[in-house]
């Protein structure tokens, strides 16, 4: 049995604009990000570079991100991976 595949509405512009719209923020994400509203690709960049910037990447494996004071409250634990972070910075978008 074949799987229907879902239909996506408004063709790929529309979901390129959605995916650029700004969200909103929280208050503990703006200490990191700043508080105005930026699309998701933005907060991910910004996020990026104040890991980098204040070296919270684990030395061994690049891909453990270890939480400082701002980023505790946004991951809820001392370290996570990078795939999880997205999942929970998403908590943190409106």
């Amino acid at each position: 049995m074949a799987k229907k595949a879902a239909k996506k509405s408004g063709g790929k512009a529309a979901g390129n604009a959605k995916f650029m719209a700004p969200v909103a923020i929280s208050a503990q994400l703006a200490e990191v990000v700043g508080d105005k509203p930026i699309p998701r690709t933005e907060v991910t960049k910004k996020l990026w570079a104040y890991i980098k910037k204040n070296k919270l990447q684990d030395e061994k494996n690049k891909r453990n991100i270890h939480a400082d004071e701002k980023l505790k409250p946004i991951f809820g634990k001392a370290m996570v991976n990078m795939f999880e972070m997205t999942k929970l910075v998403n908590k943190h978008l409106g």
